[in-house]
């Protein structure tokens, strides 16, 4: 099942893709009125259900995606976990992940717009797998890891690398507002039984600059929950973004860098196209 949060006629909600359509789900599943709220009742296959028994309310074209949980909690980024990466960086290997944090206002929908900021220009592209937490939990075994996913998304992990590099930490060049993108919907973990056996590629206007699959993973998927949950409580709707392979553009000779009227797209087998225009930051 995909699952997606939208605006339609201004009201925001969510909702499941069924027939080239959307069954509005935040119409029939009070009192959830959101994605995220969905998952903290455990009401996912109950949603299924009605989906599969229920016409589609709008058309896809009818609705403005929004990020797929436009209200995380917690947004926790992985850096440095593929090894091209890394090495395309000049870093080494750390032995634990190396974690930072988005801001749900640094995230946009599929679809809409994604914003070069006004003091840089070095804005980068980053494809990256992200996952959605279903089950909470605390230090949670690698081995039952998988069992706490609702489901996984494209996320596009713009960064502003001039930004990013104004200290040790990575955190200002990486949750500019409108920066990054988050989509197009939460294709659930019953239709992705293995992470690790995923094809992911970023293009920019349709030149692929990013190419690998997710079995190249530093630490896997199961390790970094594991991780996360010893550090704090993982609660459903809570969001990782799992890192980024080589490629990026200010690696590049010379550096490639996102601009306005570019389109940039993550795709990842299957779950889909997450697709974006760039914008110049309004003046």
């Amino acid at each position: 099942m995909k699952l997606l949060s939208f605006v339609a006629g201004g009201r925001a909600s969510f909702g499941a893709v069924k027939d080239h359509g959307i069954v509005d789900l935040g119409r029939r599943m009070a009192p959830c009125t959101t994605l995220r709220q969905l998952l903290e009742a455990g009401r996912v296959a109950e949603a299924a259900k009605l989906v599969a028994s229920t016409a589609p309310d709008l058309p896809l074209d009818g609705i403005a995606f929004a990020p797929v949980i436009p209200d995380p909690g917690k947004i926790i980024c992985v850096g440095l976990n593929y090894r091209d990466h890394v090495a395309e960086t000049g870093r080494t290997v750390t032995e634990k992940p190396a974690l930072f944090v988005r801001f749900p206002c640094s995230q946009v929908g599929h679809l809409q717009p994604i914003v070069k900021p006004e003091v840089s220009d070095d804005f980068d592209y980053e494809g990256e797998l992200a996952l959605v937490i279903g089950t909470g939990g605390r230090h949670i075994p690698a081995s039952r890891a998988l069992d706490h996913i609702a489901g996984y998304a494209c996320y596009n992990e713009g960064s502003i690398r001039d930004w990013q590099r104004h200290t040790s930490q990575f955190l200002a060049g990486k949750t500019f507002a409108e920066s990054g993108s988050f989509g197009p919907w939460l294709v659930t973990a019953d239709e992705i039984p293995d992470p690790s056996k995923l094809t992911l590629q970023t293009r920019l206007n349709g030149a692929v600059v990013q190419d690998t699959t997710t079995d190249l993973l530093i630490t896997a998927v199961p390790e970094l929950i594991a991780y996360i949950s010893t550090i704090c409580p993982l609660v459903p709707g809570d969001v990782i973004v799992t890192g980024t392979p080589g490629g990026v553009g200010a690696k590049r000779t010379p550096p490639l860098w996102m601009r306005p009227g570019d389109t940039v797209e993550v795709e990842i087998s299957g779950i889909g196209i997450l697709r974006n225009k760039v914008i110049a930051e309004a003046a």
